[in-house]
């Protein structure tokens, strides 16, 4: 069996049909462009009832909408005449940059989307490098032009500095560039004014660029089939669907197919349902050929990277390499006093089938067993990838204990090394002292810093990932809501020493009850309070934020005495500071080691992984007297 088609059969193209992915940054248009290329064709004049009022047709989970990223890539086709555009779109967040390496296996080119106002980011890069690296040709999309912050020239200066920087040749160079502004559905090859709109009233230009410069798929004459699993969904009615680009040959409804595994075996199986995208809807075919993006039914244990073959003559295709995960969590079944009160889904086989479940679909998460039978490690790209993760499952009825986000460190020759990211910061010029006093203490090291005479500066670090957990509150907090903040995975390094986390230390209630204002109105002058009047509380549980370095034990139910003596004060209200109320990503940022997250349909709660008071304080003097002797030898 050999790794290639045979060369000496002759080549041929489909030229009615292309395959692009959509990439950039997060927030820089992306789903926007996808759903004006929709519009303008068509492929919404029969749906158009239900979608009514919506934009972003293509975000279709509702954690999508509500956060305003793609999370899934997703396919769609858009007609133009005879001809076909198959369009990945894809996530722009680092975090699920495993989306981006699948989507871009399906296709021949893509449109590198960059905002006229933010220019290149880090994530542009990473997306960007991996379509350099395969080879594909780009269309640079100057998108929102028509900001008035617009710079529109400088950016494009800086996309060609970036493709430099990677190294691109002259051929990738080369590129053809529009300018647009996805929410208007304008496109145009001529350079509009900064903040003008692009001189087109529509996306033609942009489809006709498409069909110049992305090429038709390729495919020799007489090849057996070969079909590439870049993907995976699941439906009510078929179960598991996967979806493959055919690269050779013809594949049809009802055929019997060899499934080639990733650990090299075979297996015959038919094809039971063959589905392929017209606009947003999945439609049965008849037949596939090559260049085609179709989603097969009936294999059940399928997953990513493996083929589907000619039954009479196998031949594999190479497995999707994605980059390693860099940040693991512990989750686990909910062990808080208070479990089983909102979830439905409490018991640790549900826990573990849903985690597995998870995997299939996708690449760049892992899963291991911890020395707990009810708890298992979950490794995924990022903070904001596993918050995702588990938010999708609180929302589905579990209840889950989610320990503190930790880094994924690895022995090179001996020695720890730990992920680096390379963060950028876009921030006013005045809060630049802050910055570079918050990234020293999370040993981040300053490779660039530009002023474009703005008012407005942007920095370039190269920070370790851990310096990363839970920077962004603090962040938000300094520069008062105004700085942007954007990372990727660089790379790893040998271990750059302690990182002091969060200055403060946790207000941890000694006894369960429910919360009364009265014990409130003494401690909020401690710190920051977590809790409502009248919310369940119960031993080990965090109810707040010290102000001090060391936790402190509180007593947040303690009633007021009641005598039959009249007070003076008695007509006095007790005025209460609004409390801080954590969300998923907050709780999971505001964690310390000796921490974790309760998370259940209705609550985010912190507490301690030792509930127990005296227990505690017991691990506590251990681990002084052990830092003493340390420090003695």
């Amino acid at each position: 069996m050999s790794d290639s088609v045979n060369t000496s059969l002759k080549q041929l193209k489909r030229d009615e049909l292309r395959n692009i992915a959509i990439i950039a940054h997060v927030d820089h248009g992306k789903t926007t462009l996808v759903d004006a290329m929709l519009w303008q064709s068509g492929a919404f004049a029969a749906h158009k009832a239900q979608t009514e009022g919506k934009d972003r047709v293509m975000d279709s989970m509702d954690l999508e909408r509500e956060k305003g990223i793609t999370i899934l890539a997703k396919n769609t086709a858009v007609k133009r005449g005879d001809k076909i555009v198959n369009i990945i779109d894809t996530p722009g967040h680092a975090d699920f940059g495993g989306e981006v390496e699948r989507g871009l296996e399906m296709v021949d080119g893509v449109l590198l989307l960059v905002d006229a106002s933010e220019g290149p980011l880090p994530q542009t890069r990473f997306v960007l490098r991996k379509a350099l690296e395969k080879n594909l040709p780009v269309i640079l999309v100057v998108n929102k032009v028509d900001r008035p912050d617009a710079r529109i020239a400088e950016v494009v200066d800086e996309a060609y500095e970036l493709f430099l920087d990677l190294d691109a040749d002259e051929k990738q160079i080369d590129f053809p560039i529009i300018y647009a502004s996805a929410k208007a559905g304008k496109a145009s090859t001529n350079r509009p004014e900064n903040g003008g709109m692009p001189d087109n009233e529509n996306l033609d230009v942009l489809f006709e660029t498409i069909f110049k410069t992305i090429p038709a798929p390729v495919y020799h004459e007489g090849a057996p089939l070969q079909a590439h699993v870049t993907n995976l969904d699941s439906s009510p009615y078929l179960g598991r669907l996967a979806l493959c680009r055919v690269r050779e040959g013809k594949i049809s409804k009802g055929q019997t197919v060899a499934w080639i595994k990733t650990d090299g075996n075979i297996e015959r199986v038919k094809i039971s349902e063959l589905l392929m995208t017209d606009g947003l809807e999945r439609v049965p075919a008849q037949s596939a050929g090559p260049g085609d993006i179709i989603a097969v039914a009936g294999i059940e244990t399928i997953t990513l990277g493996e083929t589907l073959a000619d039954s009479e003559n196998p031949i594999a295709l190479p497995k999707i390499i994605v980059d390693e995960p860099s940040i693991s969590m512990t989750i686990g079944i909910n062990t808080s006093p208070i479990a089983g009160r909102s979830g439905s889904k409490l018991t640790a086989r549900l826990v573990k089938n849903r985690l597995e479940s998870e995997l299939v679909g996708n690449v760049s998460l892992r899963l291991f067993p911890t020395d707990r039978p009810d708890t298992w490690e979950v490794q995924g790209r990022g903070e904001l990838q596993l918050a995702v993760l588990v938010e999708i499952m609180r929302r589905e009825g579990f209840e889950l204990t989610v320990g503190k986000p930790q880094v994924v460190t690895k022995l090179v020759n001996g020695k720890l090394h730990e992920p680096m990211e390379r963060l950028t910061i876009d921030a006013p010029e005045d809060y630049l002292g802050v910055i570079t006093q918050l990234m020293a203490l999370r040993k981040g090291r300053m490779e660039q810093m530009v002023n474009h005479g703005t008012g407005w500066i942007r920095m370039d670090y190269k920070i370790p990932a851990r310096g990363l957990i839970g920077f962004r509150t603090e962040f938000l907090t300094e520069t008062r809501g105004t700085g942007l903040l954007h990372h990727v995975f660089d790379g790893y390094e040998e271990w750059q020493g302690d990182i002091r986390t969060r200055p403060t230390g946790s207000l941890v209630s000694d006894r369960s009850g429910s919360v009364t204002s009265y014990a409130l109105f003494s401690l909020q002058e401690r710190g920051a309070i977590f809790v409502e009047v009248g919310d369940e509380v119960y031993e080990g549980m965090v109810v707040g934020e010290n102000s001090r370095p060391e936790d402190m034990d509180v007593n947040a139910v303690r009633e007021k005495k009641l005598t039959n003596i009249r007070s003076a004060t008695a007509d006095e209200l007790e005025r209460l500071i609004p409390p801080k109320l954590l969300n998923m990503e907050q709780a999971l940022e505001f964690c310390r080691e000796d921490e974790c997250v309760e998370v259940t349909p209705d609550t985010v709660r912190v507490r301690k992984v030792v509930l127990d008071h005296n227990e505690r304080a017991r691990i506590t003097s251990k681990a002084k007297k052990a830092n003493l002797e340390a420090q003695k030898q």
